[in-house]
């Protein structure tokens, strides 16, 4: 599985990466083929007290699945949508099976 970050206008930190890195990999337990997960980072304008959005996009064989969250941090809106990417591969690997 090919995971890749994008921060859009800032520097991502390896701390952050790090993080993304570990949380995407739980992914796996919930379904085996993913090929590929991409996470864009961007602080939304205004500044307000919630302004880190993350996106993450999960390519499967047939199909991609997408979560995006608008959190205080990047680590829970990150953590947020890889909760909602989660629920939505059991739902795939489920249509899948009754095919």
């Amino acid at each position: 599985m090919e995971v890749r970050i994008q921060s859009i206008h800032f520097d991502a930190t390896e701390q952050l990466q790090a993080f993304i890195q570990k949380k995407v990999a739980k992914l796996e337990k919930f379904y085996d083929d993913i090929k590929l997960v991409e996470v864009s980072l961007k602080v939304v304008k205004p500044e307000t007290a919630e302004n880190k959005e993350a996106g993450v996009k999960v390519v499967v064989p047939s199909g991609e699945l997408y979560a995006n969250k608008v959190k205080d941090t990047f680590e829970e809106a990150v953590d947020e949508s890889v909760e909602a990417l989660s629920k939505q591969l059991l739902k795939y690997k489920e249509k899948q099976r009754s095919k």
